[in-house]
Formats: C-alpha cells, structure tokens, sequence
C-alpha cells in the first residue's frame, strides 16, 4: 500500500465531500487550490468561478483546498465560499486555514457545521490514504491562537519587551501608565504593520486604540501594548528544525522595516558572537517549545547595551529570508521548509554569497491588474534577479515584488544595499 505525504504540507484540519473515492490506480490526479481567500464580489471570487468550471472539464481524479478558503473567515464567507465548491463534479476534500479557525465567529463550530464533521477524518483516493486532523503545531501558532509573547516571556523566560494586553480603552490607558511612553500599540492579529502606532504620549492613546482595531484581522477587539525597546537593529534568524536530525540555523539576516512592514534585508547581518549565540539559543528554545519539522522566521532586537530580545516569531518561510533567492546560501528558505517537512535530511547550512532583498512598493491602488516597467533595466544588472509577486490588485504602498542581488563574500554590504534599493526603484507599478 502507498501512503501519501501530501498532509505534511497542510497540518490542519479536513472536511470531506459525499462524493465516494476514485477507483484505485497507480496515478491520482489532484487538483491543489490553497489560499483562495474568496469574499463575495472580489477578484478572487471571479477567479475561483472560472477554476471551478476548469477542474470539472479537466480529466482530474479529486480536487483538495489547502486553506484559507475565506477570506475574512465569517460564518456568511463560509456559507458562500461552500456553495461554490458544491459546483464542482468531482470529488473534493477541504482543509481550513487560519483565516477559518483562529479569525472564526463560532469557535470553528459553523465549519463543522457547514463542511460535515470536525476535521478527524481519513479517506482513501485511488492507493493513497490520507488522514486529517486538527491543530497541528504550525495551526497551534497560527495568529491569534497561541500569543507567541506568552509562550515566550511567561512559559519560557525569554527576554522580551513588558506588554499588556487591552480589549478596551480604558485598558489601554492602565496599562499605558504601567508601561511608559514611548510604547508600541497594535492589535492582536494583524499583519505588515497594519495597526500599529508609537504612542508618544497619553493623549495619543485613543487614536492608537482607533486605529489598533481598524487594522485587527477578524472580529477581535483586543490589542497589545508593549514597552519601547531602544534597540541599535533587527535580525531574523532562520531557524529549521528537522525530523530526524539537529535544529540548524541560517547565518543571520538584517533587516529594515517602515510602519512595522519589511522594506529591505540583507545577509550576513554584522552581529557580534555572544549575541549571536544567545538569539540561537532563544530561537532553538522556542521552536522546541512548539515542535514540529520546518522552517521559522525568528526575529530579534539587538542593544548594544542590553543585549538580545525575542520579538516574534513566524512558523513559515519568512518575507526578509527572500534574501536567500539570490543564492547567499547553498539551499534557500523554500528548499529548506520543503526539505525539513518532507524529512529529507539538511547536512548543514553554508553562507555562499554576501546577499540584499529591496521590495517593490506599489504608489497606487487599483482593483485592476496592475502593469510593470523597467524589468528590463533590473534584469541587465549582474548578480541581480527580480521576482513579482503576481498579485491580482494593488493597495498604496503594496509589496508587489522584489529585487535581490549578490556579491562574493567579504565585499562592501553598504554598496550592495544600494545597488539592490537602486535597482527596486527602476520597477514602476501602474495601472
């Protein structure tokens, strides 16, 4: 009997059709979809019509959606999203993402309801078995879900910034008052910055509040407010963890953010060694803490005069680790997620090239699929590659691509930050 090893990539939960399972055969044709993120009228929505109608005249055997099947994870979004895989004339398996159990308004009882069962489930398709179940260690972390500053400041005794958390105003200002100004306000779950405010002082709370729940992901009304730390830079240590074999790390990457989003990174980031060794140790600590096999992106404050603090911690491939697509290491972040989760073993990592990563922002924002110039121009740059994201819209000061290069080890970061961010800037965004 052969075993698929498809439900590594997922780590979550399955909810399955009524249609029955194809006849055995030695080949199974799978239709994948993952993140579709459909809300009813968006450009997403459009799309998955057309590839709906596309699977059903398609010679594939079974049809299985990897997550995300919303976009905002509301029980109206639910209803709607099943309704159109209902169309489909083949058999199909689900999995929720986080946008339908951490962001859910039923504690994921209207995807239970929806979809048939709870997610234990196993069914066969063709000579493979697949098996489902719930809350896998990367699901665990999913934001929201588990609060990484808990997981690290109280159960692990890691060095963090003081926090507190406020579901309202009020809570807000107390906590404020036991933190200090400057501190950062932001909601609980978010992502690239969005809600994010220094407060400089106590009459600025109740805008941060505003804006904190504005820029929430969900229907949480809950934010996090932390202690300002006077940090000198930022790093994000690539931390993968194997199955079979030791917690590795990637030589630290260096990063830039504006307004809490990643703009450029660069590797090798200039650390000293004790620092160095205490980020791997806290990384190795908390990645152990919640298992699994794969990669994560660690981040770090570094203080010149305080030493290291653990800031947060995502349990994926990372944006700064985009770096590594220039080749600064002999596998990059991908190939090192991909391998660790499917159990190949990792011998070790090896810095090959000093690297850099600027992003592509867009200036405008547009429902319609945006147009590209000066590709050609970044593409006649040596040691440089572009790669563009393919987004289907654009938003003011969206990420839409970014350009990465290389030199040989042991040449001038500053320049090659330059020449990168230079490069980036010769790519336009239009309509």
């Amino acid at each position: 009997m052969k075993y698929s090893k498809i439900l590594l990539c997922f780590g979550a939960l399955w909810a399955s059709s009524a249609f029955p399972a194809p006849a055995p055969c030695d080949t199974l044709r799978v239709a994948f979809l993952t993140d579709i993120h459909v809300t009813p009228g968006n450009v997403q929505d459009s799309l998955f019509r057309v590839a709906v109608d596309e699977i059903n005249a398609s010679p594939c055997d079974i049809v299985i959606f990897g997550g995300d099947l919303t976009n905002l994870g509301s029980d109206a979004e639910l209803e709607y999203v099943h309704g159109l895989i209902s169309r489909l004339e083949k058999p199909w398996h689900a999995v929720p993402g986080n946008h339908e159990t951490t962001w859910s308004e039923s504690a994921c009882t209207t995807f239970a309801r929806i979809f048939g069962h709870d997610g234990r489930t196993a069914f066969r398709a063709g000579d493979y078995l697949f098996l489902g179940y719930a809350s896998g260690p990367f699901m665990k972390m999913a934001m929201g879900a588990v609060r990484t500053e808990d997981l690290a400041a109280k159960e692990l005794g890691l060095k963090t910034a003081r926090y507190f958390y406020a579901a309202s105003l009020g809570e807000l200002r107390e906590a404020a008052a036991k933190i200090g100004f400057p501190c950062v306000v932001k909601p609980l779950m978010s992502s690239s910055g969005k809600g994010q405010s220094l407060v400089k002082g106590p009459d600025e709370l109740e805008r941060a509040w505003h804006y904190g729940c504005e820029g929430s992901r969900g229907d949480i009304r809950e934010l996090i407010i932390e202690e300002f730390i006077r940090f000198d830079s930022e790093i994000t240590l690539l931390t993968v963890t194997q199955q079979n074999g030791p917690t590795l790390f990637c030589p630290p990457i260096g990063h830039v953010q504006k307004g809490g989003d990643y703009r450029e990174s660069f590797q090798p980031a200039p650390i000293s060694p004790e620092h160095l060794a205490e980020a791997q140790a806290m990384a190795a600590k908390v990645t152990q803490a919640l298992t699994g096999a794969g990669l994560w992106g660690v981040e770090f404050f570094l203080s010149h005069d305080k030493g290291v603090y653990f800031s947060e911690l995502s349990p994926r491939p990372h944006d700064t680790g985009m770096v590594t697509l220039a080749g600064t290491q002999n596998l990059n972040e991908f190939e090192l997620h991909c391998r660790a989760v499917l159990g190949l073993p990792i011998p070790r990592i090896t810095l090959e090239h000093t690297g850099a990563s600027a992003v592509i922002l867009s200036p405008i924002a547009s429902r319609e699929q945006p147009r590209y110039r000066g590709e050609e121009e970044v593409c006649r740059e040596e040691n440089t590659d572009l790669r563009i994201f393919g987004k289907p819209s654009t938003k003011l000061n969206r990420r839409m691509g970014v350009v990465v290069g290389y030199e040989p080890h042991g040449s001038s970061l500053e320049a090659l930050r330059e020449r990168v961010c230079a490069a980036a800037a010769k790519v336009k965004v239009t309509e």
